[in-house]
């Protein structure tokens, strides 16, 4: 009875219909967040209040499901991705209503968007190669904040006199080195300084270098060689899972069995029978 039950919550879990109806449940919870921050009629308070209740409740059913239908429940929730669904449906469930704990309950229902994550799997890859270039970026932030810090120090000694607003001190600079690198109105800056220290551009130009293209670039580089790796082992899984036979194929494989070792005793039978006539 329970590996019947399974089997069907297993089948409606990897059934495509099931699954778009989860994305569509999430995409329904972001605009109901999203209609809570506008000033709303009784009625359509009313409305959002029910829709809130539907999808708790089917968010409740669907982790339910993956939880039935996980072959290795003991682990289930050794998984980052499960351990989040859990805690944002079991906090979900708390009344939100005169409750000292409405404010968490509403914060939590806006991380509900956060699903559309772990039901997707191509979401997951982005989020997992980001999680695991962390070590190798790590090296990378160390080397541009240093760079930050020369030239942050350096543009205070500096400019402190032209634009004390931009280059008072050192934690302003770097402030106003930020700018710089993402572009943000930084030939003003440029030209402030250049009309007191004329080679200054070049303290620009090299800031942009090294920041800008070089260090971004190796960024880039890194999360793609990650995600590629990550895109890879998702291709594998789903080739061994491909690979692994279903209950259904091995009810089938039993069935011609039964066939064969049937159509071998008629034989024997009808064997037996011409020996017992000759």
């Amino acid at each position: 009875m329970y590996e019947n039950i399974k089997y069907q919550l297993n089948t409606l879990k990897n059934n495509k219909a099931f699954e778009l109806s989860v994305v569509a449940v999430i995409i329904i919870s972001a605009l109901e967040i999203g209609a809570k921050t506008f000033p709303l009629s009784s009625g359509a308070i009313s409305v959002t209040h029910v829709l809130d209740i539907f999808i708790t409740l089917f968010f409740l059913f669907e982790l339910s499901v993956r939880f039935i239908a996980d072959e290795d429940k003991k682990r289930f929730f050794t998984k980052g991705w499960n351990i989040f669904d859990t805690a944002v449906v079991a906090i979900s469930l708390i009344p939100i209503n005169d409750s000292e704990m409405a404010l968490l309950a509403r914060l939590v229902r806006v991380f509900r968007v956060l699903r559309m994550v772990s039901v997707v799997p191509e979401l997951r890859v982005l989020i997992n190669s980001l999680l695991k270039a962390m070590p190798q970026l790590g090296y990378v932030i160390l080397l541009m904040f240093i760079i930050f810090y020369i030239y942050a120090a350096i543009g205070s000694f500096v400019f402190k006199d032209i634009n004390p607003k931009l280059w008072g001190d050192i934690a302003i600079s770097m402030l106003t080195l930020f700018r710089i690198m993402t572009f943000e109105d930084w030939t003003d800056i440029q030209y402030e300084t250049m009309e007191v220290y004329p080679m200054s551009w070049v303290f620009y130009l090299t800031f942009i270098f090294f920041t800008a293209f070089a260090f971004l670039n190796m960024v880039i580089g890194i999360v793609v060689n990650v995600m590629e790796d990550e895109r890879s082992k998702l291709r594998k899984a789903k080739e061994d899972a491909q690979n692994v036979p279903t209950i259904e194929d091995l009810h089938n494989e039993i069935q011609q069995l039964k066939a064969l070792i049937v159509q071998q005793q008629r034989n024997t039978v009808d064997v037996s029978q011409k020996d017992s006539i000759i």
